[in-house]
Formats: structure tokens, C-alpha cells, sequence
């Protein structure tokens, strides 16, 4: 039963507008009079007053020609008006096509979503089978290339609703949470909101088709904040409760719902279908529980109001349940002219009502003693149901629950057969034979499941070990690569303070008193930089010893800046330039990021070993959307080989000078940033670091 699915799929945005006709004198140009005569419209979709709308959209189209984006708009609303006006699909199919074609050339995407949209429901309607799945296809490619989350939004839930006609459940519910979560994207308004429900309610319809109750409450729980101003929608959540409560056996719950469902207002065909739902669902209880004639009271209303909706589908429903009444009061006669009835239409809409008519008419025919034609009845249930059983195997979703239980209706209908044929050898060994069959392809179905799931349990072990290796062989390199921190960053402040402390033991001559006094100065700074360093690193490491990743946050350029000259404050015959107009703050891992630049400022330091007057300038600065760092020195500069290291990742780390090059080039790596290099002999090197 589909019916949820009709209204609110419209997610034009409607505003109120006065419903006296619009004087189009005034207006000068035919695109104002178009715009004041769609709004028109657009107030009586609104109040779902389908015949003015009919009138409005006859104006309109006459209104409208050589104006492509609003004929598509007024083809699609007449559409709306015959296929809500007593459901008069086919002249709505024509109007509906006729509105693809013009959102197509003007390249209107809610006209187009919307009609695509209702062509889905409309072909499945008039059972265009070949035209629906050649739009499905269609709908396929529009998701594949379209940025649009409305559309994404729409036809998702569009999708969906082809595979739940065809008792397609897992695909079915898939696309429903896709669209589910494009309409949460979408801007908040009454109607999003409100399909948001919708599509939880579908969903929760699909469940008890599976005989999954309580998952389906659980749905049904999670649409109730989005459906509570729609009195349309909650009339449907109620039937979808009473539905489940009835398979629990839930009386309260039941009456409970069957009650609220009478407080929701609505326009007739709804009220007349919604009515006829919920009287099924009563008469569905009282025949579980025996009681035929308090079944039969409410089958009577089923009937009635399922007359009065005008849908064929709700009146086929209330037929059956009518049929299965007069089953259980023993009017056999009587349940087999009903039921005939109700099978006419019953494979069309739902595969599921068919088995369970052609169940019941060969139980009838069965009990009144003619063999003949339950056997017949009983092969097209066999048929049919076994169909199901094939379809609910594919679905992974389905649990073990659902099988067991629609296989044991199969043998509560085969047992009644055999039971009732006795007087009849041929039926009955034809029975048992079917009976042979079926064990031996249940065997084989289940050998084969075992093997499945043997070579599945396999396939998943190989990939742990492939995971296992993958993250052992990155530890390796991850240890590598922190000791390597750890002795660059470290041999140079330490070999410096050696330096030092052996100058002052081995040749204490060579300072006057002033000196001494300068080398202990810097020894003292030397060591308190060294011991910063040490407490940066060891911090790091700490944080860094489940996983070795970046950390992403705000760095300040200024203060980075500041650590590099307090770091490097020891170093002698050579100038530290800091430029940062900009005061500029990136969006990085600071110790990676620290890590580069004293990496870098150590090498600008080597580079100026032989130069007297050394200068080191660091500078930061911004360009569009991309940030700077560079370095840049006055040595002696070198060639592009000597930094081979940055590019080449097969060069050999040497372990003296720690990693070097390489460990710069991982550490910008590790944090999406480029290293870029400029040298010439005698003119100097300058380093970059470019964050995008």
C-alpha cells in the first residue's frame, strides 16, 4: 500500500497568497502576468483544491507558450490535478511527460525532480512496467552527475519507493536513509519536515511487510516528531502501528490507534482510505483471535470505505480480509467469490495479498471437497510464495524470523493439502513428490550457504593479516623516523654544548674575563634551550606513541618565530631576520611544523659555516588563499643534486646527519604542506614552505 508516498513529495515553497482571481491587466509584459498567475496556482495546490487547479493550469499553459520553464510548471500541476482528482492516472501521465520535457530544455530542476518523481508512482499505477524501469535507469544517471541535494533529496525517496513496489526491501530501505539524509540538508520548512516523516513511515511499512514489528515501531517512534502536523501522514503512521500491535497482539495499542485515526481530518478519498486501513487491521485481530463476527463488522467497513476511496489497491485489500471472514464463519461459497474478486487486481500491487488470496480460495475449495481446484489454487500459492522465499533470500536484511515464518505458512498449506486429498492418490503423491523436491533444495541451499560463509570467514581473516602486516610494517617506519627526530634534533644543541665545555677545559688561555664570562652565558643558554628541546620532544613523543599523526590546530606564526631565535640564540656570526607583517596563523601541527623549521634553520646554519657576515631571513606571508614560509640564507648556495633528498624518496638516509632532508620531506608530507627549493652557487639557498 503506497498511498503514503502521495502528497508531500512537493517541496516547492508555497506561500499564501489571496485566492481571488488576479486582475493580469496591469501588467505590461507576459513574463509579470506568468509569474502572478503561477503563484495563483500555487495557492490552490496548496489549499488542494484540484479542480480550480485544473482551470488555473488550462490559463496558464495558453499563457505560457514560448515560455518553456513555466509551461513545465503548469503541465505539472495539471498532472497533479487528474491524478488527485478520483486518480485519473493516464491523463496524468501525458501531462507529466509533457512537464519532463519542458524542465529538461529550461533546465528547471525542482519542475524536473517533481515530475520525475510522479511519472515513478504513475507508471507503477497504471502497471507500465517497461516505461518504469527505463526511468529508473534514467533517475540513475540524473543522481550520478546532479550537485543538486534537492534532487538528491527527492529521488532518492523516489528510488526507493520503485524497489518497495516490487517487494525489494533492502534497496528500498537504502535509498530511503540516502534521502533521508539529503532532506536534512535541505533548508527547514513545514513540508521537508514533514517528508522526513514520510520517509521514516515508508520504511517502517517495509518492516512489516518483513514481519520485522518492532523494528518497524521503532520507525514509526522516529517519524513522530516530523509528522505531527500533518494530519494525512499521522493517519498513516496509526495504520502502520495498528498493523504491527496487531501481530503482537497488543488489543490496547490496537484500539488506541484505531480511535486516533478517527480524530485526523482530511479530504475523502484519504479519510475513506485511511478508514478502510484501519478497519482491515481491526477485523486482521478479531480473526486471529477466533472471533469471526466482530471480524465481520469491521471486514463490512473495510469494504465501504475502500468503495468510497476510489483506489483499487485498498479496495482489493479490504476484499481479502472480507474473503478470509467468510473463510472463518464457514461460508465457504461466499469467501471464494470474494476472494476471486479481490485476486483480480492483487498481483499488481502486492505479491504478498496474492499468495495469501490463492492460500485461502484453495483452503475453500479444499473444504468443500473439490480436490480439483485447491490443488490448482494451491500450486499458483506454492508458485507465487516460493517467489517470496527466493526475494527474502537475497535480502540480507531480512532475519532468520521472517524465513521461519513464511516457511511455516508454506507447510501449514501443504499439510491442510494433504490432509484433504486423501480420497485422491494422484493429488497426494504429487504432494509428497513436491514435498521431496523442496527438502533437497533446501539441502542444497544450505550446503551452499555453509560454503559461502566458509569462504567469506576466510576472505576476512586474509584481509586481518593484510591489515596486521600493513600497520607492523608502518610501526617499523614510524620508530625509524622518531629516532631520527629525536638524534637530529638533538646531536647538534648537544655536539655545540661539547663544544663549549672541551674549549673551556682544554684552552682556558684563550679567554679573558669577559669572554669566560660570554661563553658561560651562552653554555647556560645553550643547555636551557637543549633541555626546551628535550621537554618539546619528549611531550611530542608521548602523544605521539599510539598513533604517529598530525594534530590539526591554530598555530601562531609569531610565537614559532620566537622559539626559533630563542632556540637558536647561542649561534654565532650570524644575523636572525624575522618578517611576519601579516601576523599570520596556520591551520597545522605545531610539531611537525617546528620540527621542519629548526630542521631547516640548522642546515641555513651549516650552509653559512664559511661565510663571516651570515644572515638568516625568515619570512611569512600570504598570496589569494595560500600561506608562505621561507628561509632563506646568503652562503654559498649549491645545486639542485645536493637536495636531491627532497624529491627522491630512494635516497639513503645517512645516520650521522640523523634524517635530514628525508625527515623534512616526511614531516611536510605529514602535514599536506610542499617543500620548495631555490639555490645557485654563490648567490644562496632559500627554502619554502607552501600551505593551500
Amino acid at each position: 500500500m503506497r498511498k503514503i508516498g502521495f502528497l508531500f513529495f512537493l517541496l516547492f515553497a508555497i506561500a499564501a497568497y489571496p485566492q481571488q482571481e488576479p486582475d493580469l491587466t496591469p501588467y505590461k509584459s507576459t513574463e509579470q502576468k506568468l509569474k502572478v498567475w503561477l503563484k495563483y496556482a500555487d495557492t490552490a495546490l496548496d489549499s488542494e483544491n484540484y479542480s480550480k487547479l485544473l482551470w488555473i493550469t488550462e490559463k496558464g499553459i495558453d499563457l505560457a507558450k514560448n515560455h518553456p520553464a513555466y509551461l513545465g510548471r503548469f503541465y505539472l500541476y495539471r498532472g497533479i490535478s487528474y491524478e488527485f482528482s478520483n486518480n485519473q492516472y493516464q491523463k496524468a501521465l501525458a501531462n507529466y511527460e509533457l512537464a519532463l520535457q519542458y524542465a529538461k530544455s529550461s533546465k528547471q530542476i525542482k519542475t524536473e525532480t517533481s515530475a520525475l518523481m510522479r511519472l515513478n508512482y504513475t507508471y507503477y499505477a497504471l502497471n507500465e512496467t517497461a516505461k518504469n524501469k527505463e526511468l529508473i535507469l534514467y533517475i540513475k544517471k540524473v543522481l550520478d552527475t546532479t550537485k543538486s541535494n534537492y534532487m538528491k533529496a527527492v529521488l532518492y525517496g523516489s528510488l526507493g519507493e520503485y524497489y518497495l513496489n516490487y517487494s525489494e526491501y533492502e534497496p528500498f530501505i537504502q535509498y530511503q536513509l540516502k534521502a533521508i539524509n539529503y532532506k536534512k540538508l535541505l533548508e527547514k520548512s513545514v513540508a521537508n519536515t514533514e517528508n522526513i516523516g514520510v520517509s521514516y513511515s515508508q520504511i517502517a511499512s517495509a518492516y512489516v511487510k518483513m514481519k520485522q514489528y518492532h523494528k518497524a515501531i521503532e520507525y514509526l517512534n522516529d517519524a513522530k516528531p516530523y509528522i505531527k502536523t500533518s494530519p494525512y501522514i499521522s493517519a498513516f503512521s496509526c495504520n502502520y502501528y495498528m498493523q504491527s500491535f496487531v501481530a503482537l497482539n497488543n488489543l490496547d495499542s490496537i484500539k488506541k490507534y484505531y480511535n486516533l485515526i478517527h480524530t485526523y481530518p482530511s479530504v475523502n478519498d484519504s479519510l475513506f482510505l485511511n478508514l478502510s486501513f484501519a478497519n482491515r487491521s481491526m477485523s486482521e485481530y478479531y480473526i486471529g483471535n477466533h472471533q469471526s463476527n466482530t471480524a465481520y463488522k469491521y471486514a463490512q467497513k473495510a469494504v465501504l470505505f475502500g468503495q468510497k476511496s476510489n483506489d483499487d489497491e485498498i479496495l482489493m485489500e479490504a476484499n481479502t480480509i472480507m474473503g478470509k471472514v467468510w473463510y472463518e464463519k464457514g461460508n465457504y461459497k461466499k469467501a471464494i467469490e470474494t476472494l476471486t474478486l479481490a485476486s483480480k487486481s492483487a498481483l499488481t500491487y502486492d505479491k504478498e495479498s496474492f499468495v495469501t488470496i490463492n492460500k485461502k480460495l484453495s483452503e475453500s475449495y479444499a473444504a468443500l471437497g473439490n480436490w480439483k481446484e485447491a490443488y490448482r489454487y494451491n500450486k499458483i500459492y506454492s508458485k507465487y510464495n516460493d517467489e517470496m522465499l527466493q526475494e527474502s533470500a537475497k535480502q540480507s536484511i531480512a532475519n532468520a524470523e521472517a524465513h521461519y515464518q513464511n516457511k511455516t505458512k508454506g507447510q501449514k498449506i501443504k499439510n491442510l493439502s494433504i490432509e484433504n486429498t486423501i480420497k485422491n492418490i494422484q493429488i497426494k503423491e504429487s504432494e509428497r513428490q513436491r514435498l521431496f523436491l523442496i527438502g533437497g533444495l533446501s539441502l542444497v541451499a544450505i550446503i551452499g550457504l555453509l560454503l559461502f560463509n566458509q569462504s567469506r570467514n576466510r576472505k576476512k581473516t586474509n584481509q586481518k593479516l593484510q591489515l596486521l602486516n600493513k600497520e607492523l610494517d608502518e610501526a617499523n617506519k614510524i620508530k625509524a623516523r622518531f629516532f631520527g627526530i629525536l638524534n637530529h634534533d638533538l646531536r647538534s644543541p648537544i655536539s655545540n654544548l661539547i663544544h663549549f665545555l672541551h674549549l673551556q677545559k682544554e684552552s682556558p688561555e684563550l679567554l679573558d674575563e669577559a669572554t669566560a664570562l660570554r661563553m658561560q652565558n651562552k653554555i647556560i643558554t645553550g643547555a636551557e634551550n637543549l633541555l626546551s628541546s628535550m621537554e618539546d620532544i619528549l611531550l611530542w613523543s608521548k602523544g605521539q606513541m599510539e598513533n604517529f599523526k598530525p594534530l590539526q590546530k591554530k598555530v601562531t606564526v609569531a610565537l614559532l618565530f620566537e622559539e626559533t631565535q630563542k632556540h637558536f640564540s647561542s649561534v654565532e656570526n650570524v644575523t636572525f631576520v624575522f618578517e611576519n607583517p601579516e601576523n599570520i596563523i596556520l591551520e597545522t601541527d605545531e610539531n611537525y611544523l617546528k620540527t621542519i623549521i629548526r630542521n631547516l634553520t640548522g642546515n641555513a646554519i651549516q650552509a653559512l659555516n664559511k661565510t663571516s657576515d651570515g644572515v638568516i631571513i625568515w619570512k611569512a606571508r600570504q598570496e589569494n588563499n595560500s600561506y608562505f614560509l621561507s628561509i632563506t640564507d646568503n652562503g654559498s648556495g649549491g645545486t639542485r643534486e645536493e637536495f636531491k633528498a627532497l624529491y627522491d624518496h630512494s635516497e639513503v638516509i645517512g645516520i650521522k646527519n640523523g634524517l635530514g632532508l628525508h625527515l623534512i620531506r616526511d614531516l611536510a608530507n605529514a602535514i599536506n604542506c610542499k617543500i620548495e627549493v631555490v639555490t645557485a652557487l654563490g648567490s644562496g639557498t632559500t627554502f619554502t614552505i607552501l600551505f593551500q
